[in-house]
C-alpha cells in the first residue's frame, strides 16, 4: 500500500532530457518526439504566464520547441538540468516577445502624437496668417465707406472694375479712383513698401 505510483508507467520509463538533448543534437527525430512531448506543456505554461495570450502563447512555445530542435548542441550540463536549459529559452523568447510588442505600441502612439501636432511651421503660418487678416481688417476700417466697397468688391469678391462699377452704379473713373485711393491707404496702414 505504500508503493509509489508513478503516472504515466513505471519512474525509469521516462526520458532523460539530457541524453536526449544529446541525441536531438546530433538530428535524432525519435529523440526531439520526446523531448517535446516532455517540454511542450512545462514551456506553454511559463509562456502564458508571461504572455497572457493564448494565442501568442502556443506560437512562442512552437518557437522554443524549434529552436530546441536547432540549438541542442550548445546545451551544456555543467551549467544546469536540461529542463532548466529549454525554460530559460522559454522565457527569453517570452519576454522578448513582450518587449516586442511593447516597442510596436509605443511606436504607434509615438506616429499617431506626431501626425495628430502640427509641424512648428505650419503653427507659425497659421498665427502669421492669422494676425495679418486682422491687422487687414482694422485698415479697412480705417477706410472710407466708398472705398472699402470697392476694395471689397474688387479684390475678396474678384469682380473686374467694370463689374464693381455696375453694381456700385458710378462711372468706372470712380471706381478705379475709389480703389487707388483706398489701396494706397492700406499700403501705408499695413506698413508695406512701394
Amino acid at each position: 500500500m505504500n508503493d509509489a505510483v508513478h503516472i504515466g508507467g513505471p519512474a525509469s520509463a521516462r526520458p532523460d532530457l539530457q541524453e536526449l538533448l544529446g541525441l536531438v543534437a546530433r538530428g535524432d527525430q525519435d529523440a526531439f518526439s520526446r523531448v517535446y512531448d516532455a517540454a511542450c506543456g512545462p514551456v506553454l505554461g511559463l509562456v502564458r504566464a508571461v504572455l497572457r495570450d493564448p494565442a501568442q502563447s502556443e506560437e512562442v512555445t512552437q518557437e522554443v520547441l524549434i529552436e530546441v530542435w536547432r540549438t541542442a548542441a550548445r546545451f551544456q550540463p555543467s551549467r544546469g538540468s536540461a529542463m532548466t536549459w529549454i525554460l530559460t529559452l522559454a522565457h527569453r523568447r517570452a519576454v522578448d516577445r513582450v518587449r516586442s510588442a511593447q516597442a510596436a505600441s509605443d511606436r504607434e502612439r509615438r506616429a499617431a502624437l506626431l501626425d495628430r501636432t502640427p509641424a512648428y511651421d505650419e503653427v507659425m503660418e497659421q498665427v502669421e496668417a492669422r494676425l495679418e487678416r486682422e491687422q487687414v481688417r482694422r485698415c479697412l476700417g480705417g477706410l472710407t465707406e466708398l472705398q472699402r466697397q470697392s476694395v471689397t468688391l474688387a479684390y475678396y469678391r474678384g469682380l473686374a472694375y467694370r463689374e464693381v462699377a455696375e453694381l456700385l452704379s458710378v462711372p468706372l473713373g470712380t471706381v478705379k479712383t475709389r480703389l487707388r485711393d483706398g489701396l494706397i491707404r492700406l499700403r501705408d496702414c499695413l506698413g508695406v513698401s512701394a
